[in-house]
């Protein structure tokens, strides 16, 4: 009987310390899971950086606008350069490029180029060899440089690939609630708005490449609407990154600095 009475007091210590254990290690878990929680981001925060991305996505539209149109840059012939009824004009982007024909009578009388190019006219469109057979193209008796619009070409597909990488950082972010892939984003974003505008800077180069190359035929060159929407996005995408980077700050900016100026004063 004592030996039974001995071995029902030793399981009942053995059960009451399992016990203890295992409240305590469901005590540890759920302050761990409190302790996790306490670091998912506030709903102001949520709202910020969905503010943040939305200006974002729109530098990511605007970049894709003027990457896939050809009206990056316009060169005009005289528009009595042929002597006939009708002048010509060429438009090209960083994909492909198009040869307009235009009615003099439709051009205004103080307008010496040929142009703009919203008049109606015929247009031969083509794409630029420089990605399948490495050719380049002559545009009214002037030779491309290949490598400045390679280069320019190759930049702006890095950006969009930033840009892509920025917003699957973001996405990620909001949807586990952690402001962790704030500062990989931004990163994405201001790098992406400073390949955008490395792009428009060597693609202007190779416009100037273009018509150094010969000056037989006159032409006068302006940068298209085109240039405007993608240097746009190339700003608004770093302000983007910025936004993002002031949002990763353990701190607010803002209550940092006004203190300062209340005491100031």
């Amino acid at each position: 009987m004592w030996s039974n009475f001995f071995v029902q007091q030793d399981e009942d210590g053995r059960i009451g310390v399992a016990g203890a254990g295992q409240s305590g290690g469901l005590g540890a878990m759920k302050g761990g899971r409190v302790h996790r929680r306490s670091h998912r981001m506030s709903d102001s925060l949520e709202g910020k950086i969905k503010l943040a991305f939305f200006v974002s996505i729109i530098g990511v539209t605007l970049t894709v606008l003027g990457m896939g149109t050809e009206f990056w840059v316009e060169l005009a012939q005289p528009k009595n350069f042929i002597g006939n009824q009708t002048c010509q004009m060429a438009h090209y982007g960083l994909w492909k490029g198009c040869i307009r024909t235009l009615w003099v009578a439709d051009i205004d009388p103080e307008r010496t180029s040929c142009g703009p190019v919203e008049l109606p006219g015929e247009s031969n469109c083509t794409y630029f060899k420089f990605f399948t057979s490495g050719e380049n193209a002559i545009i009214f008796k002037k030779t491309t440089n290949k490598n400045l619009n390679l280069a320019a070409a190759v930049l702006a597909l890095m950006s969009l690939t930033m840009m892509v990488m920025g917003s699957i950082c973001i996405i990620m972010s909001l949807s586990k609630g952690v402001p962790f892939f704030l500062k990989p984003a931004s990163f994405c974003f201001i790098l992406s708005g400073i390949l955008v505008l490395l792009s428009i800077l060597i693609f202007h180069q190779s416009v100037l490449a273009l018509l150094s190359s010969d000056h037989s035929t006159p032409l006068h060159h302006e940068l298209s609407w085109s240039v405007s929407c993608v240097g746009s996005a190339g700003v608004i995408l770093i302000f983007g990154g910025l936004l993002f980077v002031i949002l990763s700050l353990p701190f607010s900016p803002w209550q940092k600095c006004l203190p300062h100026k209340n005491s100031a004063t």
